[in-house]
């Protein structure tokens, strides 16, 4: 089965706002084993709607709109639809009922224009708002189907689960099953060199590969009668991968981030760190306080951004200052120790670079940084050459910085 998807919206158009709507209602699709092959966004224009529902049907069987249910002249979805289909709109009662108490509860008058939003065309499926003013609905007819959803995620995604998905899933053959591998430390082309042929020979299990900041996703998708098939399909090809990249640069898997791996590594070791940052500013420790329970161990952060304060605080000698300046790996290491120190943890992690945009030289460039690590005693430190704008080199330290952390404790751990 095929399905388009439709978000009608000249503001999405415009760029005012970010159609997460699309990703959400594929990803949810997909689930089933309902093929998405096109996205559409067409504006607030009845003749451009009618042009696309004409498109989107002549090569789907179910297309799903979003947007353009509300109460204003040019919210037009679920006319144009109701022409598609030659369908009379015909107020229905239940719905209005529904919005006028919608308005009571908000303590708003009910406007005239309000009461266009009860109708709907005849012999629909009508699908409540709890979220909203916008009623759904789903239309059969001709061995076509159209899901009309409101557009605001808050009211379309709750509507998308309580009513299109146990209706859709009548129409579901078999199980589709997906596994998320996330890699981070080899890039996006790396990946493809090493798996390519994997992902070249894909039939049942499919491997798709995307990029996203600073990792690299993989998604396994099996089709099977049932799960339990569907996951041992996937099972050889996810160790085959596994073989191929190394095990340690598959960090995590499903929605699992990189924070969440290093605190718990952290959290069942009883490891305490603590964190002293020059260039990432306080971004390191910020991510990683991201993971809730980590206060269990996280015990410090600093934001020491000047020589002055690296002295003060994390006893930095003013001669390596002075013979190898700030933003070196002598410099790194103290920081990591002194910060270890000062707050009493087992681990000390710190940063140290350029980010630019100015002040750079040939020695030390922009997007030059150095991480410091102590633990227990033992003191690390690695260079990082970053490129991007300050906010990029920024990010990429931190992400840099906890995939290292990551993979050292690994090893500590493996002592």
């Amino acid at each position: 089965m095929k399905a388009e998807i439709l978000s009608v919206g000249t503001e999405i158009l415009l760029g005012d706002i970010v159609n997460t709507n699309a990703q959400y209602i594929s990803r949810e699709l997909a689930n089933l084993g309902i093929n998405v092959y096109y996205e559409t966004v067409v504006g607030d224009n009845p003749e451009r709607l009618k042009a696309a529902y004409n498109f989107a049907l002549s090569r789907a069987d179910i297309v799903i709109t979003t947007g353009g249910l509300g109460p204003t002249k040019d919210d037009l979805t679920k006319e144009i639809a109701a022409e598609y289909f030659n369908k009379k709109l015909i107020l229905d009662n239940k719905s209005l009922e529904e919005i006028i108490k919608f308005f009571k509860k908000i303590n708003r008058e009910l406007s005239e224009n309000n009461k266009k939003q009860a109708y709907f065309p005849e012999g629909c499926i009508i699908m409540e708002n709890h979220n909203g003013t916008a009623p759904g609905c789903i239309i059969e007819e001709n061995n076509k189907i159209a899901v009309l959803l409101p557009g605001p995620p808050k009211e379309m995604i709750p509507m998308l689960n309580e009513g299109v998905i146990p209706y859709l899933k009548k129409f579901q053959e078999g199980t589709l099953i997906s596994k998320v591998l996330r890699i981070t430390g080899i890039g996006e082309s790396s990946v493809d060199n090493i798996i390519g042929y994997i992902i070249d020979r894909q039939l049942n299990p499919t491997v798709a590969p995307y990029a996203k900041d600073n990792e690299v996703i993989l998604r396994l998708t099996a089709k099977a009668n049932d799960e339990e098939t569907a996951y041992k399909l996937i099972e050889p090809v996810e160790k085959e991968i596994r073989d191929k990249l190394g095990d340690i640069n598959v960090y995590g898997i499903e929605n699992q981030t990189i924070e969440e791996v290093v605190a718990k590594l952290l959290i069942d070791n009883k490891l305490t760190i603590s964190m002293a940052e020059s260039c990432t500013g306080g971004l390191l420790s910020g991510q990683l306080i991201n993971y809730p329970g980590i206060s269990s161990v996280f015990i410090e952060g600093a934001v020491t951004y000047s020589n002055a304060a690296k002295m003060a605080r994390l006893k930095v000698k003013e001669d390596t200052l002075n013979k190898f300046g700030a933003v070196s790996r002598q410099c790194a290491a103290e920081m990591a120790e002194g910060m270890a120190k000062a707050a009493g943890t087992n681990i000390g992690v710190s940063t140290t670079g350029i980010a630019g945009p100015d002040g750079g030289t040939v020695e030390k460039p922009v997007g030059l940084v150095y991480v410091g690590l102590y633990i227990n005693g033992v003191i690390k430190t690695k260079k990082l050459n970053l490129a991007g704008n300050r906010q990029k080199v920024r990010d990429r330290a931190v992400a840099s910085t906890l995939d290292w952390l990551r993979r050292e404790l690994i090893e500590y751990l493996s002592r």
